[in-house]
Parts: C-alpha cells; structure tokens; sequence
C-alpha cells in the first residue's frame, strides 16, 4: 500500500531545528494518529549492507568509531561542513540513504492503517529534498523563537555551529511556515502545545 492509497489524512510535519516537532508527533499519536519518523528509519537505512558499504568507501575510518560502528556525529560534521565541500557531501549522502527512507516508511503504512491509524504523520526534516510534500493533505508547522531552540539543541550537545549548519542545510524557516495549513506555537507549556493540537485534530474529522 502506498501513502496515496491509505484513505486517511495524510499530516506532513515540519518545523525548525529542536523546534519541538516530536512533542507535537507524541500528541497527535496520541490522538489516533501515527508516526512516520524520516529520523529514525534513516537511522535504520544507515545501518543496511549496501548503504554501510558506500559510506565506508567515501569516507572510511573517519566516520567510524574505536568499535567500528558508525559515528553519526563524525559524519555530521562532514555533511554539514559550510561550503561547496559539504554541499557536494550532503548530496551524496541523500542520494543514497533518501529513497531507501522512502521506501521503509511506505513499507510501514499498511500495517499502520490496519492497526487503526486515524492519520498518518509524515515527519520529515527534509520535505522539500525528498519530494515528500506531496504526499501530504496538511502541512503542520511548529514553531519556536530561535533561542529557545538553541538552547534545546545545547542540551542534546549540539554547538551552535553544528545548530547553525545543519538548520542551514534544510529549506528556509520561511519557507517552512509558507507551506503551513497550521502554525503550532510550542515555545511554551506543554499544555499550551496540546491544546493547540487538540482543537485542530477535532477540524479534520469535522
């Protein structure tokens, strides 16, 4: 079964760097909906054969650990380096793991909507890259004040610098909100947030 074909709403959900977008994911799961995670299942691509194999042949030691085992953040700091070096790095890397995510989420899908998923969240950093858009009926914009999210980012240990590029590898913040059916405010309580998302959940079943 493909997204198209799941006779649900399809929820596309984008938002800034550490901009809360998990706790807005947790709400509407817990609502009925369920969770396509981009992040995770490219967590998952990562660790396949081939995908292993190109990785080691274009970086090698360097993106791996004392045990061998893939150092995200070594290879993060490749990607994301600032100019046409990083870029060219990025690209080859979304290239190879973007339609393998693809393909592990829509592989998700029929047991999500046998399971009894009232909608489908597409959580997606890179919407616009992967041509996922698309595939969405409403796009969810959360959204909070750059600070706010830094400091979120500090306490995963994140620099500022690896703050900074990796938000600037993605489509604009502006752009972003753009595309919003609905901006959700979550630079406050948690409360707030699930408010928010409790009064527009009710719209789509109206």
């Amino acid at each position: 079964m493909s997204i198209r074909d799941a006779n649900v709403p399809v929820i596309g959900l984008i938002g800034g760097i550490a901009s809360g977008k998990s706790v807005v994911a947790a709400e509407l799961a817990r609502l009925g909906a369920a969770i396509l995670d981009a992040d995770r299942a490219g967590h998952e691509v990562l660790a396949l054969p081939d995908v292993a194999t190109a990785i080691d042949a274009r970086w090698g030691r360097q993106v791996r650990d004392a045990e061998g085992n893939l150092d995200r953040r070594a290879l993060g700091r490749i990607v994301f380096a600032p100019g046409p070096a990083g870029e060219r790095e990025l690209e080859f890397l979304e290239q190879l793991t973007h339609p393998r995510i693809g393909e592990l989420l829509m592989r998700q899908v029929a047991g999500l909507i046998a399971d009894g998923a009232r909608a489908l969240v597409l959580d997606a950093p890179v919407m616009e890259k992967s041509g996922w858009y698309g595939l969405c009926d409403r796009i969810v914009y959360v959204d909070a004040p750059r600070e706010v999210r830094l400091a979120r980012a500090r306490q995963r240990g994140w620099t500022e610098e690896e703050f900074v590029a990796r938000e600037g590898a993605q489509e604009s913040l502006e752009q972003k909100r753009g595309r919003a059916d609905l901006v959700i405010d979550n630079s406050g309580s948690l409360d707030g947030t699930r408010a928010q998302v409790e009064r527009w959940w009710q719209t789509l079943f109206d």
